[in-house]
């Protein structure tokens, strides 16, 4: 597939001043959010797109307040933030919709995407991998707690783990449950 490269441009934002620069894949542009200089061994986020979390401040999940706490380490620290366009762990805003519609009468996370007829989780890093090559990165400080990522980044050297604390709320609690107990996440 071809993937198209913007510029790189300015991106003062409420955290920090990052660079951005986005890769167009088909119809996904994903975004590169980074300081400069990266350094030798950069710490590296990579986010998928939560518009109910990142953009609405949902209480559902941990996905807005993982962004926010990544955007704050990255603009301290230095790094990027690999933000990917796959939406609902890859299965579109309308099914995420769908599927929280589900959790509404029950089911857990997992579940009702089962329910739709998908895996638990669709998404893939195939891009990120791509991004790392192109800013020649070879090896990270990888900001995550799900151990997936660390799997899928075979061209890359993961240095390191950095954790991403978030207390649980009322709303949440029960899906970290399940993240933690049925997906393996480092909670």
């Amino acid at each position: 597939m071809e993937i198209k490269v913007s510029e790189v441009a300015n991106l003062p934002t409420k955290y920090g001043d990052f660079k951005i620069q986005c890769f167009q894949e088909g119809c996904k542009e994903h975004l590169a959010i980074f300081t400069e200089p990266l350094g030798d061994i950069p710490t590296i986020r990579v986010h998928s797109e939560c518009l109910t979390g990142d953009a609405l401040g949902s209480l559902k999940c941990d996905c807005g307040e993982q962004l926010a706490f990544a955007l704050k380490y990255i603009a301290k620290e230095g790094g990027m933030v690999i933000y990917l366009r796959q939406e609902g762990r890859n299965i579109g805003l309308l099914n995420k919709v769908n599927a929280y519609a589900l959790q509404d009468r029950g089911f857990d996370t997992i579940e009702a995407n089962h329910q739709l007829g998908f895996g638990a989780d669709e998404r893939s890093y195939e891009m990120v991998e791509f991004i790392l090559d192109f800013y020649n990165i070879k090896k990270i400080n990888l900001l995550t707690n799900n151990p997936k990522k660390m799997e899928s980044l075979k061209d890359v050297e993961i240095i390191k783990r950095v954790p991403i604390k978030i207390e649980p709320n009322p709303h949440n609690k029960e899906y970290l449950d399940i993240k933690k107990k049925k997906m393996g996440h480092l909670l």
